[in-house]
């Protein structure tokens, strides 16, 4: 595929650059970048990279030196320009219609030019909105319901009552709503609770591979629109995550937690249940979230406290094997203080006695030598 460079310029809302007959046929960073390819520099102190790049075209700030070699496309974002384009290459699956061996159940509902794959299945049910993509081995359950434009990878499973807005991107071997780890203790077992709610996703949700999403015990789980979600989430009965919330991968959310619009939630993180997380909080890696986490919070740690104070805990923590050596060079110094002033304290315990003191009796005259002269007898 290629792409004319004054399509190129159109999009990206500037006058075109000569040679209009150029195409661009790729995108890549500076230093992978091949003679058709466009790339970008956000900085000045890139200008080296961008003369030594193979790059035709090279999407630059506005108050980029001039140089020799690429062409320079001055944008304010050169960055976000670059993906807007990168977009124009992007290979996605087309249509291929219905494969001879999908199973489409004759109460399911499909749109206009809704393609499925080899042994994937649509119950009885079942909508899918126009021009989206079922995967091969993909399964949608009874009742539920896919949007327009959607596009669900490879094995990926959908079970009964789900909801899933346009745009919606599942990657393969997600599993949405499967029931919720809900138990009671009868006093002799683990009772399971109907799990009777389901899954509620908006739309331009992007889910990635191997991600649990489980249906709520009654009412919704709800995803809310915009939010991205990395490989390995699991997402627990009853969660509410905000618009535009960024989940990385190997985070885990127990049930009935909230999580607010726009927050960051780095890897390995684990929020408990029934909690809450404000508007914007950010959650450092492998933090563990036993309470609510006000908005626009950053936190850290486990438990996650804020992060300028766990940050500074750990430089103590770091300095702790110097502290301790020093703790015991101090208590060596005391102990052999301690020895020394208790043998001077002994010395001068024998000075003091009375045995080695003046001597003198009443009635009588004793020869001392540490007694004064004029007290000394006289032979």
């Amino acid at each position: 595929m290629t792409v004319d460079l004054s399509e190129i310029c159109t999009r990206l809302g500037i006058n075109p650059i000569a040679p209009p007959q150029l195409t661009i046929g790729g995108v890549n960073t500076l230093e992978l970048a091949r003679e058709t390819d466009l790339s970008f520099a956000e900085r000045s102190d890139q200008a080296i990279a961008v003369g030594a790049s193979h790059a035709s075209a090279v999407l630059v700030p506005p108050d980029f030196p001039e140089l020799p070699g690429p062409i320079l496309l001055r944008v304010s974002s050169p960055r976000t320009g670059f993906f807007a384009i990168a977009e124009l290459f992007v290979s996605t699956p087309e249509g291929c219609g219905i494969h001879p061996s999908a199973l489409i159940d004759p109460q399911a509902e499909l749109g206009k030019d809704v393609a499925v794959g080899a042994c994937a299945v649509v119950a009885s049910g079942a909508r899918v909105g126009a021009r989206s993509i079922l995967g091969a081995g993909v399964y949608l359950g009874p009742e539920a319901t896919l949007g327009t434009d959607c596009l669900i990878e490879a094995n990926v499973t959908i079970h009964r009552d789900s909801m899933l807005g346009d745009r919606t991107i599942v990657h393969s071997g997600s599993v949405i709503g499967s029931d919720g780890f809900g138990y009671v203790w009868d006093g002799g077992a683990h009772r399971k609770v109907p799990q009777l709610g389901r899954v509620r996703i908006e739309s331009d949700v992007e889910i990635g591979c191997n991600c649990c999403v489980d249906r709520a015990t009654l009412g919704e789980t709800r995803i809310r629109r915009g939010t991205k979600i990395d490989n390995l989430v699991q997402i627990a009965h009853n969660t509410d995550i905000g618009e535009h919330v960024i989940l990385v991968a190997q985070s885990g959310i127990a049930g009935s937690s909230r999580v607010g619009t726009g927050a960051v939630i780095a890897g390995q993180v684990a929020i408990s249940d029934h909690v809450s997380v404000g508007n914007g909080a950010r959650i450092g890696g492998q933090s563990g979230v036993t309470k609510d986490i006000p908005a626009g919070a950053e936190v850290f740690g486990t438990p996650a406290r804020p992060l300028a104070d766990t940050l500074r805990e750990l430089a103590a923590l770091a300095r702790l094997p110097a502290l301790l050596k020093r703790i015991r060079q101090q208590e060596r110094q005391i102990e052999d203080l301690t020895r020394r002033l208790a043998a001077l304290e002994q010395r001068a315990g024998r000075r003091d006695s009375p045995q080695s003191a003046p001597v003198i009796r009443s009635g009588d005259w004793v020869t001392v030598t540490a007694a004064p002269r004029y007290l000394r007898k006289r032979r």
